[in-house]
């Protein structure tokens, strides 16, 4: 087991926070990255920061800066030793794409190189990098494989994760680092993010507003609680590719996997607003609205390649973690 620091970018954001706390519980010491930019709250974000200092002490060391930047990076990063990188930054939403382009090139492009660069100048062992299912598109089939195209991205972020994992490939074969890419799958949970549904819908159902409900609510997600998807994280970062010329998950020959990390099972929209209204003791007020641009009517992850390689196996339905995270917003918000 690896006592060298694992870095974390995003070690602020929702699923870079718990992916620190875990390795940070495991006794691994954690370099954490993050700009603190605004797309969102940022005291959530120094609440997350400041739970990890509290929790893990001398274990958790803060960077705030941009990992778009390439100087300061790595001249932030020189004094430090590290072995391997989980890299959870980026600049997120679908919607926010279609206002903000250059946000997702500078952080998902740029940034990704970046990123890359550093795992190849420090020699690292492993590299985990996250991807989304946005990649998928308007794939008909259901579930979604790795093995599936993806050349039909339906919003600039999509595109911007496809290209990071086209980067990744080259990068696996030039310079022999091995890689994961992992598509997320719509994650939810304690200390998640504020301009995701669950949330929203939670925020509004509790000071009896109206929930905006898009395509009528004939959508479908496959809701992945965070504690399965940081055990999913963890699993792949122990274990890189190997460097055997053999097809990897995703398709590569090269040190690189692909894998679709979700719960396996895509919840009906009502369902989980069923499940909310339990959960929140109210009855939520629907706003009914057509589908969004840059969205997608159903998402659904053929997780069977993670779970061959790594024994991945979700074990939070909607039914347990929903509620899980209505406790912890009326803590968080003090209602």
């Amino acid at each position: 087991m690896s006592h060298y620091p694992t870095i974390v970018t995003g070690a602020a954001g929702f699923i870079g926070a718990a992916v620190a706390d875990a390795l940070m519980v495991r006794g691994i010491p954690v370099i954490g990255i993050d700009s603190m930019n605004d797309y969102y709250a940022v005291s959530l974000k120094e609440a997350r920061r400041d739970r990890l200092h509290a929790r893990h002490g001398n274990l958790f060391t803060f960077l705030r800066l941009d990992f778009a930047d390439m100087d300061p990076l790595a001249r932030a990063l020189e004094p430090h030793r590290f072995d391997r990188i989980v890299h959870l930054g980026a600049q997120a939403g679908v919607r926010y794409s279609l206002e903000n382009p250059q946000a997702y090139v500078a952080s998902n492009l740029a940034g990704h190189v970046n990123m890359l660069e550093i795992a190849r100048a420090r020699k690292v062992e492993h590299m985990v990098y996250a991807s989304s299912s946005s990649v998928y598109g308007g794939n008909e089939r259901l579930p979604f494989a790795v093995e599936d195209r993806v050349d039909h991205p339906v919003s600039l972020y999509a595109a911007t994760k496809k290209a990071d994992e086209l980067m990744s490939e080259t990068y696996a074969h030039l310079f022999r680092i091995p890689l994961t890419g992992l598509r997320f799958f719509t994650v939810y949970g304690p200390w998640g993010r504020p301009d995701m549904a669950l949330w929203k819908f939670t925020e509004r159902m509790l000071s009896a507003r109206p929930i905006e409900v898009f395509n009528n609510g004939e959508m479908y997600r496959d809701f992945t609680y965070i504690d399965d998807i940081v055990a999913g994280v963890l699993a792949c970062l122990d274990r890189p590719p190997v460097d055997d010329g053999a097809p990897k998950a995703g398709g590569s020959v090269k040190p690189h996997a692909l894998y679709n990390i979700g719960n396996n099972r895509s919840e009906h929209l009502m369902r989980l607003i069923e499940v909310l209204e339990e959960a929140c003791g109210v009855k939520a007020v629907l706003d009914l609205l057509p589908m969004q641009p840059g969205d997608v009517h159903a998402t659904f992850a053929d997780i069977a390649a993670l779970t061959h390689d790594t024994g991945y196996a979700p074990s939070t339905p909607i039914e347990i973690g929903v509620p899980r995270f209505v406790e912890w917003y009326r803590d968080y918000a003090g209602i």
